[in-house]
């Protein structure tokens, strides 16, 4: 399996018609992600989180395995297709299979939060958008019924999420549905057209009942996760060998021996830390790494005050990437080079990016959450990150495949991604950042820095914390343990406290998210070393911009999938 850079005007083939199908009835399945994608047509509805609406998503899997057997690949589009498909989707089977999936509860990514979570991704203007949001609202029973319901058959089957779990989205369940404050009975108070005008009388009669359905919904919730699951779910945080294995899998799209790559994040943490105190001298002489921030935040030329500089910053910063970079390192079309930076409309904090729509009349956006209260900013920490979420790094990747829809099917383009894949291509891009100069002043190259620790701690943490490895000498001793991983990543991640608890109880829910972004960069780079290597012994030049443009116009595949391709 190979891949070159194809005509853009290639024809659909039979592969690509299964690929297509199985886009179809998945959105079917799974209306929430429609209306993420921006498809019309479901925009009140939920997929069915009950234990039925799983054994559904498990035929559709297995019929489409079993599609893709019948056809032959016609090119090396194909091959790969074939390729992601059957590794995604046969391990979407091996996780339905093990149980977990109907047991899914965390404080970040599950039903309990994605039901809610799918109202910020509504559009607001007009009446007929709110009345989408009314008639979801109103939806929100049936589809909280139908997880207590997966949650309950999980649990007959001896299958319940840590208590400290539990605990957590408890607290997040009543926050939702408080009486007068909490996010149903705000979304229903706040409701205006786009201008300021209020909502029709009888639409904001509808908002106003679904709204409050939503809210004694998520009250039920919290009664059954306080009254009936905690009381069947393990204190133990670890989830295991065999739990982890599948996870890891899941967001890396590879197959990792999991003691030597928790070796390495030992190992590349105490790099990343020495290689800090390098910078730090640089920035101060004899300062700490510590102080050495101290000195950064304290410089006038690194202080940036109120939003609109702080948007005005990034925008500059991120035109300035694309202009350079386009056609040296990497093949940027037109349509890529508009990417919008704007402050969010949210307070969470963080800066993250949303992809352009199919046909580009949305541009890529990268968005600043700035928490209420907040107006100076310090660009030192930063510059690392608009080119995390920019340009080489998540615009560049998203948009590439957007950009390639003639070449990429649905799936391809809007369907599969694979965090270890994307997040390890936008660390991969930091990194390459630095390699080409663009960090070279000593306080933005400690900013990538400490980005760099956080992801190499979490490697450590959560593989360490889940399969109960030794504490390396350097942070402790014995077997790690949950309260040893709390002080571990207190002393490697510089954020506050609330966010350190946030953190600390994702990891321990999550396992195996948080190190596929290290993880999937170390990837990234062996598959390029191994790239260059072979160039050298044949005698030739590796040519870097074509490594990056034949690797990004595959779009979001498992990582193993990525080296087959490039290095088959």
């Amino acid at each position: 399996m190979t891949q070159n850079t194809p005509d853009l005007h290639r024809t659909p083939t039979k592969v690509d018609a299964v690929a297509e199908t199985f886009t179809d009835r998945f959105l079917e399945l799974n209306p929430s992600l429609a209306t993420e994608l921006g498809f019309p047509g479901h925009e009140t509805e939920y997929p069915d989180y009950s234990p039925a609406g799983h054994e559904a998503k498990l035929a559709l899997f297995r019929e489409t395995l079993a599609n893709l057997d019948a056809v032959e690949p016609t090119d090396e589009i194909d091959e790969v297709t074939l390729d992601a498909m059957r590794e995604r989707l046969g391990l979407e089977i091996e996780e339905l299979e093990s149980g977990w999936t109907v047991a899914e509860l965390n404080n970040i990514d599950s039903p309990a939060q994605n039901i809610r979570a799918i109202f910020d991704l509504m559009p607001t203007e007009t009446a007929e958008q709110w009345s989408h949001i009314a008639g979801r609202a109103a939806n929100v029973p049936a589809a909280i019924d139908g997880y207590i319901e997966s949650l309950r058959s999980a649990a007959a089957s001896g299958k319940v999420a840590a208590a400290r779990q539990v605990r957590a989205v408890v607290g997040q369940a009543r926050q939702y549905g408080a009486e007068g404050t909490g996010f149903f009975a705000r979304l229903a108070a706040d409701a205006k057209l786009d201008g300021g005008s209020p909502l029709p009388d009888d639409l904001t009669a509808a908002l106003a009942a679904g709204c409050a359905a939503a809210a004694d919904a998520y009250g039920k919730l919290a009664e059954f996760l306080q009254g009936e699951l905690l009381a069947q779910a393990p204190e133990k945080d670890a989830v295991g060998r065999e739990r982890y294995s599948l996870a890891s899998r899941r967001f890396l799209g590879a197959t990792v021996d999991l003691e030597e790559t928790y070796a390495w994040g030992v190992a590349e943490l105490d790099r990343i830390i020495a290689e800090q105190e390098t910078v730090a001298e640089q920035i101060k002489t004899g300062a700490s790494i510590e102080e050495a921030k101290k000195a950064l935040n304290e410089d006038p030329a690194r202080q940036l005050k109120g939003t609109d500089a702080l948007r005005a910053w990034m925008q500059g910063l991120s035109d300035r990437a694309i202009n350079d970079l386009a056609g040296t390192h990497f093949d940027i079309a037109e349509p890529m080079h508009k990417l919008e930076c704007r402050i969010a409309p949210t307070h969470d904090g963080g800066i993250y990016y949303t992809a352009p729509s199919d046909d580009f009349s949305r541009p890529g956006r990268m968005w600043w959450s700035v928490p209420e209260g907040e107006d100076s900013f310090t660009t030192w920490s930063e510059t690392t990150t608009v080119y995390h979420e920019g340009v080489p790094g998540h615009h560049l990747q998203c948009s590439t495949a957007v950009y390639r829809r003639e070449l990429l099917n649905r799936w391809r383009r809007l369907i599969c991604w694979v965090s270890g894949h994307g997040e390890g291509w936008a660390l991969y891009a930091e990194r390459l950042m630095d390699e080409l100069g663009y960090l070279a002043d000593p306080g933005d190259r400690m900013g990538m820095l400490d980005a760099q620790r956080m992801r190499a701690a979490r490697v450590v943490f959560d593989i360490g914390v889940h399969l109960e490895l030794e504490v390396p000498e350097r942070w402790g001793a014995g077997t790690w343990t949950p309260e040893k991983g709390y002080d571990f990543l207190r002393a490697n991640l510089e954020i506050s406290e609330g966010q350190l608890d946030f953190e600390f109880h994702r990891y321990l829910g999550w396992p195996g998210q948080a190190p596929s972004y290290k993880v999937g960069q170390r990837l990234w780079e062996q598959i390029r070393s191994d790239l260059a290597a072979r160039a050298e012994a044949e005698g030739r030049e590796f040519d870097l911009k074509e490594f990056h443009t034949r690797a990004l116009n595959l779009g979001s595949v498992g990582l193993d999938t990525l080296r087959r391709a490039l290095l088959a």
